[in-house]
């Protein structure tokens, strides 16, 4: 069987490095500066599907402790925490937490990023084992963990809300996610801003 290879996604937003979230979740407030100048494309694609409300009632999905918590599935979406719970544990069959992808994928940009470390509260974009394969899932680094630099682009770091970034678990809500800063060509990216999210 075939598998279906993802286009590759260039951002039409360039970011000029002003950039913040501001993710509300059920747990609390938590405020990134995105690092637009160093992952300039990851910080585009995440600007887009925020600004498209993509991310808006999806659940974080999977939780290491002192490790890493992610987020970003829309596998999760309509799903109550209960089933995103049930589902993690292959109780809801045919529901797959963690597969999900805004159908597409971006490039990788740890390589050339003077800003990519895993330190406690880092922002940063998933990926699957192939190259290249990050889409909408990120994740937060919950400790300094330098082994991950070299494979996963960190685009982002918390500046208010840690304390919230340590308190979400799997289940936890992604009630919305706001971009502040954006340049003010693209205060309103086109006509897909806050349109139906794709699955």
């Amino acid at each position: 069987m075939t598998r279906l290879e993802l286009p590759l996604h260039t951002p039409a937003y360039t970011p000029t490095g002003s950039e913040h979230a501001r993710i509300r979740t059920s747990r609390g407030l938590v405020i990134v500066e995105l690092f637009g100048q160093e992952a300039p494309v990851t910080v585009g694609n995440f600007v887009e599907l925020a600004t498209r409300g993509f991310y808006d009632g999806l659940k974080f999905h999977a939780k290491k402790a002192d490790s890493v918590v992610v987020g970003g599935c829309p596998v999760t979406r309509g799903l109550g925490p209960a089933q995103v719970h049930a589902a993690v544990r292959g109780v809801l069959h045919g529901i797959h937490p963690g597969t999900g992808t805004a159908r597409h994928r971006i490039i990788d940009e740890w390589e050339n990023n003077p800003r990519n470390q895993h330190l406690d509260g880092s922002l940063v974009m998933a990926h699957g084992s192939e190259p290249d394969s990050g889409s909408s899932q990120f994740y937060f680094s919950l400790a300094v963990q330098p082994q991950f630099d070299s494979q996963y682009t960190v685009f982002g770091r918390v500046i208010e809300g840690l304390e919230v970034v340590h308190a979400l678990n799997i289940g936890d809500v992604i009630e919305a996610v706001t971009i502040e800063g954006l340049a003010e060509e693209a205060a309103a990216p086109g006509e897909s801003q806050r349109s139906a999210p794709p699955q």
